[in-house]
């Protein structure tokens, strides 16, 4: 094995509840429900899941939000734009924190 991820392993994801059948229908039924059409499309909501599967470097769920923004009829172009929204919130999210640096620095500078 080359690595830890195999993509071999994503279509067996419903394997995952042979052993607390209960729990995974519970939480397969929700996850389909999040996904459903409601107040946002589910192209929007799948584009909203690529962003997150990408924030939190998820190779199964990059892989299985992509197929879904596609067969949502999203394009690369939408799926890249959503990559570079991704990255502006992380970018921006470590920027900010430097103020907690600072005002570190700042009581240890007195």
């Amino acid at each position: 094995m080359s690595g830890y991820y195999d993509s071999n392993d994503l279509p067996k994801f419903g394997e995952i509840g042979e052993e607390a059948p209960e729990l995974a229908k519970k939480f397969f039924d929700y996850y389909g429900s999040v996904f459903a059409e409601g107040e946002l499309t589910e192209r929007e909501k799948a584009l909203i899941g690529l962003g997150v599967a990408l924030a939190v470097q998820c190779p199964y769920c990059i892989d299985a939000m992509t197929q879904g923004c596609l067969e949502k009829g999203s394009n690369t172009a939408e799926m890249t734009e959503a990559a570079h929204v991704v990255t502006a919130i992380r970018g921006g999210a470590s920027l900010v924190h430097g103020l907690q640096m600072k005002n570190v620095a700042k009581k240890i500078s007195i």
